[in-house]
């Protein structure tokens, strides 16, 4: 009775604030919302080009760009690096998997990747990064989280791995011991399961990466091995080269500031600036930090959390949170299965965890509403599909009963390449064609953007990867998170808040994550007022 009695104090107070400092009319039938990728997978403190007061780091930094740029004698072969008996090694411990297509893996390795040059054979071929054959295992391997809230790091530069390696065959034997000795404890759909890290890789498959071969996708399992195997290597040896007494302690002091505090600072911008906010969406979520959510004192006690029940391997899912002052949360149904029925026979670019939707009531009302949080494919390309998804299973399947409200980072962007991204205004045009608004208002400006960020060489898809003054050329600048809506069921005064600094404020021309803000989505947060 008492929490109630609180719930109703803020509510009211909401009431009275809303009405004097909204444009709307003076009722109460008005939902604060906020949309949040807070890339839960971002686990490499050298990834993304930050302001550091660091002479050594910024040093490393410009030597590492020189050396993949112009390596020159630097650019050896890839056995010179991986040699045939680290090669053995690897298919040793492969052999007792039981996965298929080891022999064909080492024709490919004598075949294709042994004479390679390193990095213009190797790390800058495009062909080999579309393929995603060392971004995808490094994407799961890379920082795991275990069932008790701890992380365990893979053996790599890229992340928070927290042991030293005074030579390079010390640094080979912690990485085979890491990938196929250690046991980890992990919660997969609720349940937990003691497995090797290397049980976690999944196949890559041709229907969502169409560079990827009919034979690769069967050996997949082996190769992606051995592919993120090589390019570990790369990177030691590289970092090695350009840093030998300088990168392992700098790793450290990055991690700690970036990387091992992420989380409670995701948390704490949350509760200080946000925990008024009656839906927040969410995207690339890990299950480590919807525990941290529950566990804490103020949100959870203001906040319903919703994760969707196909929550996938990658750990990487879109939550809803729901104000328990404004929502009935004993009524909530997930209805994200019903979503992904829709694309049954279609090749749609979604993994688990991606979409979340599920119907709710409001408080102290008969009105309901379905509220979705929905994590684009890095294109964009599943973003119109599942707009459309959704449209027809609140429409059709649902009857019309609920009123819409979708939370997204869309993956859009201000210069797209046609059939490869989703452009913004073909988004924008597509979802004002079905009905649907956006909190930004209409026409939407491209140049609004969401993110402002750029991709180091010290990561896997060195296609993404921008040298300082490459920043707003090959950077990830654009307009990319969105709040969606029915016009026939509620309105926005069009005065999306951008958030880039944790305070409910935004600095232009930022580059962010920063050391103080720990994504490199914005926050944005709205208004809308019912209509119905």
């Amino acid at each position: 009775m008492l929490l109630r009695r609180i719930h109703k104090v803020r509510f009211d107070t909401f009431c009275r604030t809303t009405r004097k400092m909204s444009s709307f009319s003076s009722t109460c039938d008005i939902l604060k919302l906020a949309s949040w990728n807070i890339a839960a997978i971002n686990n490499n403190p050298f990834e993304y080009w930050i302001t550091y007061d660091n002479v050594g780091y910024n040093k490393m930094m410009d030597d590492v760009q020189q050396f993949i740029n112009s390596p020159g004698d630097h650019d050896v072969k890839v056995s010179d690096i991986f040699t045939d008996q680290m090669f053995q090694d690897l298919r040793t411990r492969m052999s007792g998997l039981g996965w298929e297509g080891l022999e064909e893996t080492e024709a490919k390795w004598i075949e294709e990747f042994k004479n390679r040059k390193i990095i213009s054979g190797f790390l800058k071929d495009e062909e080999l990064g579309n393929k995603r054959l060392a971004s995808m295992p490094d994407r799961i391997t890379n920082t795991i989280n275990l069932a008790d809230n701890t992380i365990v790091c893979r053996p790599t530069p890229i992340n928070c791995y927290q042991k030293m390696f005074a030579t390079y065959d010390e640094w080979w034997n912690q990485w085979l011991q890491f990938m196929f000795l250690e046991d980890i404890t992990v919660d997969v759909k609720g349940k937990l399961k003691t497995l090797k890290v290397v049980d976690l890789l999944i196949p890559i498959t041709k229907s969502k990466y169409p560079a990827v071969t009919e034979e690769e996708e069967r050996i997949s399992l082996p190769l992606q091995t051995l592919c993120q195997a090589i390019f570990d290597a790369i990177l030691v040896h590289m970092l090695n080269t350009v840093a030998p007494n300088e990168w392992q302690e700098l790793r450290k002091d990055l991690c700690l500031a970036l990387n091992l505090k992420k989380n409670d600072r995701t948390l704490d911008i949350l509760e200080t600036s946000y925990s008024d906010t009656d839906v927040i969406f969410l995207q690339e979520v890990a299950n480590a930090f919807v525990s941290k959510v529950k566990g804490n004192a103020l949100l959870s006690s203001q906040f319903h959390i919703v994760v969707p029940e196909t929550s996938g391997k990658r750990d990487q899912n879109s939550v809803v949170m729901l104000s328990k002052a404004r929502f009935q949360v004993a009524s909530v149904c997930d209805i994200t299965s019903m979503v992904y029925e829709k694309f049954k026979g279609k090749s749609v670019p979604v993994a688990e965890g991606d979409i979340v939707a599920l119907t709710v009531g409001l408080a102290n009302s008969e009105k309901s509403l379905l509220v979705a949080s929905f994590h684009g494919d890095t294109n964009g390309l599943a973003t119109i599909p599942v707009l459309e998804a959704v449209h027809d299973l609140a429409r059709n399947d649902l009857g019309n009963k609920h009123a819409l409200i979708f939370g997204m980072d869309a993956n859009t962007y201000e210069h797209s390449k046609p059939g490869k991204t989703q452009d913004v205004k073909e988004f924008e045009a597509f979802y004002l064609g079905l009905g649907i608004k956006s909190t930004w208002g209409q026409p939407i400006n491209p140049q609004n953007y969401t993110t402002f960020s750029a991709r180091t060489f010290l990561q896997t898809q060195l296609n993404k990867a921008s040298s300082k003054s490459e920043f707003l050329k090959k950077g990830d600048v654009n307009p990319k998170d969105f709040i969606l809506f029915y016009d026939d069921q509620f309105e926005s005064d069009g005065k999306t808040v951008k958030d880039n600094t944790g305070k409910i404020s935004y600095t232009e021309n930022m580059v962010f994550p920063t050391l103080e803000f720990p994504s490199d989505h914005a926050v944005i947060s709205a208004t809308i007022k019912s209509k119905y």
